[in-house]
């Protein structure tokens, strides 16, 4: 059987249809009010791409009550977004808004349910230089220091690898231009990072804000650190820092 390419093209080439799918990228559910909104369409118009998408395998329904619920279908199709942001251009930035948006989106975000962004390639390749992680063609694998760590940050690797899902995948930054971990060692990563207290979501999007108290463990416990200037300091929040 031939994948019928062309018809999973045409769901995303629409320009209101994909950004629907951009704002689901980051494997939460999202009501329809609320993809019409950042489409910029009117209920009626979302609720008919929204349909499109659902027959075509790419969205997942959810109902709730009166309201209805959308997530992407599988994070093949989280992969597959990913995958053509990499070799997508640039849009043009229009506003100082925009522009503190985009910066905050490229220093970290949710890749489905993995984490990416600067802050993903950066603690990715730092598992690398530090030998817990083992880079194997499009894959990852854990050395035996590596088991130690994860076991000692909470992350259960064999738990993990007895599951039905890809282990680890070197998954293309679109923003960093270089891999990030995924699968299910990086959802699990992503997960215990949220759990801690290390990262936390930013209301409305995708994007991931780094605390205090994550900056701080990050700098303690593996040596990265960050240097924010400009606008992107303008962004705390409390004690946050995106």
């Amino acid at each position: 059987m031939t994948p019928n390419v062309v018809e999973i093209a045409s769901l995303i080439g629409d320009a209101s249809r994909a950004e629907m799918l951009m704002r689901l990228l980051g494997g939460k559910a999202m009501p329809a009010s609320e993809l019409a909104r950042a489409a910029g369409i009117t209920p009626q118009t979302a609720s008919s791409h929204l349909a499109k998408m659902v027959e075509g395998g790419l969205l997942l329904q959810e109902s709730h009550g009166r309201h209805r619920y959308y997530r992407l279908a599988n994070q093949e199709i989280g992969h597959a977004l990913e995958a053509l942001c990499a070799i997508s251009p640039s849009k043009p930035v229009r506003s100082l808004r925009e522009s503190d948006q985009t910066k905050t989106l490229h220093f970290a975000r949710t890749c489905y349910d993995h984490l990416a962004g600067e802050v993903g390639v950066a603690l990715t390749e730092r598992m690398v230089e530090l030998g817990f992680l083992l880079e194997n063609h499009r894959d990852f694998t854990v050395s035996s220091e590596g088991e130690t760590w994860f076991q000692s940050f909470g992350v259960d690797t064999e738990q993990l690898r007895s599951g039905r899902r890809h282990f680890a995948r070197q998954c293309l930054d679109w923003s960093e231009r270089r891999h990030h971990i995924a699968g299910a060692l990086g959802a699990a990563m992503a997960h215990r990072l949220f759990e801690l207290l290390w990262i936390e979501r930013v209301p409305g999007g995708r994007a991931v804000s780094v605390t205090r108290k994550g900056f701080e463990a990050f700098k303690r416990e593996l040596g990265l650190e960050w240097e924010l200037a400009g606008s992107v300091q303008n962004i705390f929040k409390n004690d946050r820092m995106c």
